[in-house]
């Protein structure tokens, strides 16, 4: 993995995206949750292309302040950069951030870890006959 490794994304806020539509609040804005999922989709995309054949990264910590409100039919854009790499290359940090049209709404810190996707699932399904 690349120290710098940046990435964007950018989406247009939808009903299906508002807090009212989601479960997290009554109100008619971006909701937090759906911030959050925009920041984890940029970060893991943003290293894909850098991981092993059968890896893939989840997120393990997610630190981040929702600052202002975007309205419904407003473009959001994420912007992410790998800051650090632990020394065995399985924990990655990001500085995040999330702006709309008029500015920064949301801004913090990332993990995800490496993972083994076909290990990883299975290990989640076996709970199931646990």
């Amino acid at each position: 993995m690349e120290i710098g490794t940046k990435g964007f994304n950018e989406l247009t806020v939808t009903e299906d995206k508002l807090a009212c539509s989601v479960g997290s609040g009554l109100v008619a804005v971006y909701a937090t949750p759906m911030m959050i999922a925009g920041i984890e989709n940029t970060a893991a995309a943003s290293v894909a292309s850098q991981l092993p054949e059968g890896k893939t990264t989840v997120g393990t910590l997610m630190n981040v302040s929702h600052v202002a409100a975007t309205p419904c039919g407003m473009k959001v854009h994420f912007e992410t950069e790998l800051t650090a790499v632990s020394p065995n290359g399985k924990m990655l940090t990001f500085r995040v951030a999330a702006y709309d049209e008029a500015g920064l709404i949301g801004e913090g810190t990332h993990e995800r870890a490496v993972v083994d996707k076909a290990r990883f699932e299975a290990k989640a399904q076996s709970k199931l006959n646990a």
